[in-house]
């Protein structure tokens, strides 16, 4: 009786001494694989949205602190520029923005 090997990848696994009684008898061998089921969704489903979300914040945030130090600036400088003009008037009614507590 010729030698023939197991066929396909799972063939490996199948002991040598029950695989040459199949085929001398002509049985049927049977294979049985037990696999495990996913329970829940895996990890990379949930990583995305996440990341995308933190990167909004992270924009987010940015965007306020820029806004923030525009408008500080802008404070500053209308400070600046009042402190330089002195007194406005218009009409005949004077008034100080800004002024020493010594008048």
């Amino acid at each position: 009786m010729p030698h023939h090997d197991p066929p396909g990848i799972i063939a490996p696994h199948i002991p040598a001494d029950a695989y040459r009684r199949a085929e001398a008898t002509g049985h049927a061998v049977v294979i049985v694989v037990q696999t495990t089921d996913r329970i829940g969704r895996p990890l990379s489903q949930y990583l995305f949205p996440i990341a995308a979300a933190g990167a909004g914040v992270i924009g987010v945030f940015g965007l306020v602190a820029a806004f923030l130090a525009l408008l500080d600036f802008a404070v500053h400088t209308a400070v600046t520029i009042a402190g330089a003009a002195g007194p406005i008037s218009v009409g005949g009614i004077s008034l100080k923005l800004f002024g020493s507590k010594r008048t």
